[in-house]
């Protein structure tokens, strides 16, 4: 038995964060109910490219859940959702606030008739502040959280970071975490919870050191002038001489001091009060005289902490991925496989097969029948 069986979820989200953790509670056992607009669905369905009648992404943060078709502006839609709403355990939403409480669906609304129901509402700045209702996505919440500033290119500019951070690690972890610190919660008490998450400020953790030398002592990092954002030889992405790179973490002293004597950095380079732009300018200039293979031959088996950057198609080929059975289980859609997406829910968890992504309104019937 899987830790969230007999969990009923009810999700009117789309695109990522709530799908993403909605699919996480499915994955550990729980009923997860897709509220879709008729006609067209979670706008993620339409995204290409496409496996089936759906796309790649709707498939892979949508499979195992079940979908029920409804306009919410309709008249009858409370009262046909209601037995659904009486029997839930959970609500995920994303809508901006105030909209849930206009469509009659709020967290009011539906705790009169289910006092056990945790309620988690999803926002880029959560459901109070001055920036409540402000429209923005990941770059912007990363731009305004800090996060963004903290770093920067050759030529002085933030980069564009390659992954959906606030989405996923300031949205839709969160959001699981609190719906399981809820159902403890109601374990104890008889009583559900209102979540509110907030994408934005939930990014503050990951610039902990730099608010931590900032509110301490007014040493605020910015534009790639701390240990892990430039401002470092032991901690850069270094050029190799056939045009890839290499991930160089030496940060500890004994590290340090194996990467330093396998490069043959110069003695003068390595004093930790060596000035750090001559020093990084030092060891790129000596990494740039070998391929990144042979690179990657002078560090195996030493403790060095570097790597060669990875492609994304060679990362998933990894035969430590392999090792560890990460892209074991595949999604058959029609007459195509794909992997699964591995999530961060422990093996022991998981359920052992993964069940197809849902036809639009497919259960639409069969759900608000019973």
């Amino acid at each position: 038995m899987r830790p969230l069986e007999n969990i009923k979820v009810i999700d009117f989200s789309t695109l990522l964060p709530g799908p993403l953790a909605g699919l996480m509670l499915t994955e550990a056992g729980a009923q997860v109910i897709k509220i879709e607009r008729p006609g067209s669905g979670d706008e993620m369905r339409s995204y290409e490219p496409k496996i089936g009648e759906d796309s790649v992404n709707f498939a892979l943060l949508n499979a195992g859940k079940e979908s029920i078709a409804i306009d919410l502006k309709a008249g009858d839609a409370f009262v046909r959702l209601r037995p659904l709403i009486e029997q839930a355990d959970i609500v995920i939403e994303q809508f901006r606030p105030g909209v849930m409480d206009r469509l009659g669906f709020g967290y009011a609304d539906l705790k009169r008739i289910n006092g056990r129901l945790i309620y988690c509402a999803i926002t880029g700045w959560g459901q109070s502040g001055p920036k409540a209702l402000v429209a923005a996505h990941d770059l912007n919440y990363m731009a305004e959280a800090g996060i963004l500033g903290l770093s920067a290119g050759s030529d002085g500019a933030p980069v564009l970071p390659p992954v959906l951070v606030a989405d996923i690690a300031g949205g839709a972890y969160p959001a699981v975490m609190n719906i399981l610190l809820a159902l403890r919660h109601r374990d104890q008490t008889g009583e559900g919870s209102y979540l509110d998450i907030a994408m934005g400020e939930n990014l503050l953790p990951f610039a902990y050191w730099g608010m931590g030398n900032g509110f301490s002592a007014d040493m605020w990092p910015g534009g790639g002038d701390a240990l892990v954002t430039g401002g470092s030889p032991r901690y850069q992405i270094y050029a190799t001489g056939d045009g890839r790179y290499l991930a160089a973490a030496p940060i500890e002293e004994k590290f340090w001091n194996n990467f330093c004597s396998i490069i043959g950095l110069p003695q003068e380079m390595r004093n930790p009060d060596a000035d750090p732009e001559a020093a990084i300018a030092a060891v790129a200039a000596i990494i740039r005289r070998k391929s990144a293979a042979e690179w990657r031959a002078e560090f195996d088996g030493h403790d060095v902490c570097c790597s060669i950057v990875a492609h994304l198609k060679e990362a998933v080929a990894d035969s430590h991925f392999a090792a560890r059975k990460v892209f074991d289980r595949n999604l058959n859609i029609a007459g195509k496989t794909l992997p699964a997406l591995p999530l961060p829910v422990a093996a022991v968890f998981r359920s052992k097969s993964t069940n197809l992504p849902p036809r639009l309104g497919a259960d639409t019937a069969k759900l608000l029948a019973e």
